[in-house]
């Protein structure tokens, strides 16, 4: 019965240690390797059934990944992805939706069941 709390107490330890880097290095405006921020969002919703978003993400990607989009969200991804342009093997789009590539392979669409579409470029 003693191994098992020393071992929770070991664990909830790793837990606030590893809980105190995380808001330390967000302190510091260091991101964790493997994590993306968005560090600006636009939207311009001046013309009728459209709305133009672009949006700005800062990552701190491991070794053979890339700033990406992954369920809609920024994210690492592996370079292959990117550098192949296959843009929906990174799986942008939501669990509902469904991924195709523009045909000159500068982004995706993500349609929606009932018939939205969300276009994403590529810059």
């Amino acid at each position: 019965m003693q191994h098992l709390r020393a071992a929770w107490a070991l664990a909830g330890a790793a837990v606030g240690f590893f809980l105190l880097f995380l808001i330390q290095a967000h302190l510091e405006g260091q991101l964790v390797a493997g994590t993306c921020e968005i560090v600006t969002l636009d939207r311009d919703s001046s013309q009728p059934r459209r709305t133009i978003a672009r949006q700005t993400a800062r990552c701190a990607c491991r070794k053979g990944q890339i700033a990406g989009t992954t369920r809609a969200s920024p994210a690492c991804v592996d370079v292959h992805i990117v550098r192949n342009r296959q843009w929906c093997e990174m799986l942008p789009c939501l669990d509902d939706e469904g991924c195709d590539l523009l045909v000159n392979r500068t982004g995706w669409t993500c349609a929606q069941p009932g018939g939205k579409v969300k276009t994403t470029t590529v810059s």
